[in-house]
Parts: structure tokens; sequence; C-alpha cells
């Protein structure tokens, strides 16, 4: 059954907005939660984890981007998780080593 029209979005810029951050969005955050663990935890179990637990966060992660209704905003949620992960990564790695 085809989707409603009047749900879909007509923007060609939301659309782009939207694949980009489920692409590229969701692989920056799902990336940068692991490399955190591996910071935090024992780097070659979260490696191994990773594997598997990555790939189904950034499906969900892809999801979450085609609910969101303004491709900008979730851009800018995705970006504001990576670096505060990135952030949490540098203390770990500062203080864990």
């Amino acid at each position: 059954m085809p989707a409603n029209p009047k749900y879909l979005t007509t923007s060609t810029r939301q659309r782009v907005l939207k694949i980009t951050a489920a692409i590229l969005g969701g692989y920056l955050v799902s990336t940068s939660f692991h490399l955190a663990l591996a910071a935090w935890f024992d780097k070659p179990t979260v490696i191994i984890t990773s594997a598997f637990t990555g790939f189904l966060l950034w499906g969900s992660l892809m999801v979450v981007t085609f609910l969101a209704g303004n491709g900008w905003r979730i851009w800018g949620w995705y970006l504001l998780v990576t670096f505060v992960l990135l952030a949490l990564t540098a203390l770990g790695l500062h203080f864990n080593h």
C-alpha cells in the first residue's frame, strides 16, 4: 500500500537533509558512541561488540531521522550528540591512560 501523500516531505531541501542526516549523521553518532565506550571500558570487548551494536544503533538512528519533522533540527541534534560523545572520549583517554 503506498504512503499517504499528505505525510510525505514536499521540500527537496528537507528530503536531502533527512537522507544525509540518516546516513552520515547516524553513522557519526554510532561511531562516536562506540569510541566513547572504548575509551572508558575494555577496548577489545567494545570493538567486538560494536560490530553488531553499531549496525543496530545506526539503523535505529536512520528510522528516528525520518520520524523527525525538520532536517536541520535532526542534523543539529546529531552533531551535538557527536561532539558530546567525542568530548567524553577525550576525557576517557586522558584519565584512563
